[in-house]
């Protein structure tokens, strides 16, 4: 039967691709991907020869209907982003809406997702969350700190190497110099690594260590 499937792909390492998500990207008629270039190297070294089509933030809008359309019409297509799982800060939830409402079957897989290995390895609490994927880049971004300098849950945020240090300098102006954190680059990479402490002390590490690779910030709740 046709259907959607939301396939996660690794976030670094490869041996993080389940056998069930390269057993399904083998079966499906068609792959959409973020980056086929990008993609095209995962596939090559899992010997998956689907045939691929781009779908990206840029062209979802136009793609989306002529998706479901070939859905409707029997095949079986599989969405993956770069890296990760679709949807998560990435492509994905406008085609799972339409899928929906047009009554076919979504199907999301198990897989790799950054921002739950860094919850887990802050060592803050985890029993409730609120995930913000990446802050506003101007409009909105002011407000969005002042709401979220009450969350008294656990605050998760992605963010760029050349955004960082702006980042956490405006986590001191809204939640404290003291506030307790931490920042996992580079997730299941080679040069993986996670900087505990307060947002003052991981300031100065980042002055002092230029920031490379993508970032999981995670910062205490209010008290």
């Amino acid at each position: 039967m046709s259907k959607l499937y939301l396939v996660p792909t690794p976030i670094g390492n490869l041996e993080d691709m389940t056998f069930r998500a390269v057993r399904v990207l083998k079966e499906v008629d068609l792959i959409l991907a973020e980056d086929t270039r990008t993609s095209g190297k995962l596939l090559k070294h899992f010997d998956i020869a689907t045939q691929m089509h781009s779908h990206h933030m840029h062209n979802e809008h136009k793609t989306t209907a002529m998706v479901v359309d070939k859905i409707k019409g029997g095949l079986t297509v599989a969405l993956i982003s770069d890296a990760g799982t679709p949807a998560i800060s990435d492509p994905g939830f406008l085609l799972t809406r339409a899928c929906i409402e047009a009554g076919i079957e979504v199907d999301c897989l198990p897989g790799a997702t950054a921002f739950v290995p860094a919850l887990v390895n802050s060592g803050l609490p985890n029993d409730r969350f609120v995930f913000e994927g990446f802050l506003p880049i101007k409009k909105g971004r002011q407000t969005r700190f002042e709401l979220l300098a009450l969350e008294r849950r656990t605050m998760i945020f992605y963010e760029s190497p050349h955004k960082l240090l702006k980042t956490l300098f405006q986590f001191g102006q809204y939640f404290g110099a003291d506030r307790v954190m931490s920042v996992s680059r580079e997730m299941t990479k080679m040069y993986e690594e996670t900087i505990r402490g307060t947002v003052a002390e991981i300031q100065e590490y980042f002055k002092e260590k230029p920031p490379k690779g993508e970032f999981v910030l995670v910062v205490a709740g209010k008290k």
